[in-house]
């Protein structure tokens, strides 16, 4: 069964969310100190947001824009699951599910919907869900929720959706389960595209081999990217074995959230970042569904999980990577065997909310040519 769905946060839980900004308190700065990010979101820039998320932040005018899309639930495996479902003008249009990654949520792919639903040669039907324990999937129905079985979720939600075969797209845990579609159903998925950043190269060495004789440039790029990841990573370890101690903070404290966030979107975007309001919407969702505990529970369930996060497959696949250079194909697919890789100068890990036309244009360039289907 399918319901219709319109964001209507009651009004007593935006008077709550104001009052708690109006009486958060912040860290003391340490005399000496530079108020850098080097060590996380600096308490200036804290103070700075919070307080234009109390006083100019407009919820009900980014809720609008939200309702704008066509949005319905539905319960499969005894789970909520929220999403967008934009069919475009053109009958014969592609079938495409869009899955989001941590910290974002749905609201990441808003920029990309209309221009993939226009009726031209390339157009779209867009299905966006939220990720079990994020957004409006909320809340959980019990434990194991983890990237396997919402793999599974949303190959159910594009059957009751009618749609047999289908395109598939995202970036972070959104890629995850993008490849792990192909791998489970590749008789279904026509085809996959995936978005990733250079700071996937830290990875290299744990789920993938490393290629021989890199040179010193590459090497010295490699170990950047490492450092980077070491120095970034202790939210993934605390939300992967004690997600409930982080939960209390999270669902608490709206500046704990709001930061926790926050820090990421500064760590990983590009040189334009996110837009202010965007990234708002983004966080007062997780505030709103109380989110930031299951997301952290859905991160603990799949490190704690028997899947890794690659899935080969034979499906045809994509890659566009931003913030890129030639040291990511090099260690990511050094036998060159995607055959549609694209490396952006532009953008970081919100591909969709920072460079939106050029992820558009990659998409429709790619699946162009898996439409003999």
């Amino acid at each position: 069964m399918t319901n219709p769905f319109r964001i209507e946060i009651p009004q007593t839980e935006l008077d709550d969310l104001h009052r708690r900004l109006a009486g958060a308190r912040f860290a003391d700065p340490v005399p000496g100190d530079e108020p850098d990010w080097s060590r996380g979101m600096p308490t200036a820039a804290v103070r700075e947001l919070a307080e234009y998320w109390r006083d100019g932040f407009d919820w009900r005018a980014q809720e609008a824009a939200l309702n704008a899309f066509p949005q319905f639930t539905t319960v499969i495996d005894g789970q909520t699951i929220h999403y967008l479902h934009v069919r475009s003008p053109r009958a014969d249009a592609v079938p495409l599910l869009l899955t989001h990654g941590y910290p974002s949520s749905f609201a990441e792919f808003l920029d990309v919907i209309g221009p993939l639903t226009e009726p031209g040669a390339d157009a779209f039907h867009v299905v966006v869900p939220s990720v079990p324990g994020f957004g409006f999937s909320t809340p959980l129905s019990g434990p194991g929720w983890e990237l396997a079985r919402t793999t599974d979720a949303f190959a159910e939600l594009m059957t009751r959706l009618g749609y047999d075969r289908f395109a598939a797209q995202g970036g972070d845990i959104g890629a995850g389960v993008t490849g792990r579609l192909a791998a489970v159903y590749p008789g279904r998925v026509i085809g996959t595209h995936v978005t990733s950043d250079r700071g996937t190269i830290a990875l290299a060495g744990e789920q993938l081999p490393l290629p021989e004789n890199l040179s010193d440039a590459e090497q010295s790029e490699l170990d950047a990217a490492r450092a980077a990841w070491v120095a970034g990573r202790g939210y993934l370890d605390l939300q992967s074995h004690k997600p409930e101690t982080i939960a209390a903070a999270l669902t608490d404290s709206p500046v704990g959230q709001l930061a926790w966030i926050a820090e990421k979107f500064e760590a990983w975007t590009g040189a334009t970042g996110v837009d202010r309001d965007r990234l708002l919407t983004n966080v007062s969702i997780y505030w709103f569904t109380r989110s930031g505990a299951s997301a952290a529970r859905f991160l603990y369930e799949a490190a704690h999980s028997a899947h890794g996060w690659l899935a080969p497959s034979d499906v045809p696949a994509g890659w566009a990577v931003f913030d890129s250079s030639p040291v990511v194909r090099r260690i990511m697919d050094p036998d060159e065997k995607i055959a549609h890789w694209s490396d952006f100068a532009e953008g970081g890990h919100f591909a969709a909310m920072e460079e939106p036309e050029l992820l558009v244009e990659d998409i429709r360039t790619f699946f162009r040519g898996c439409r003999e289907w």
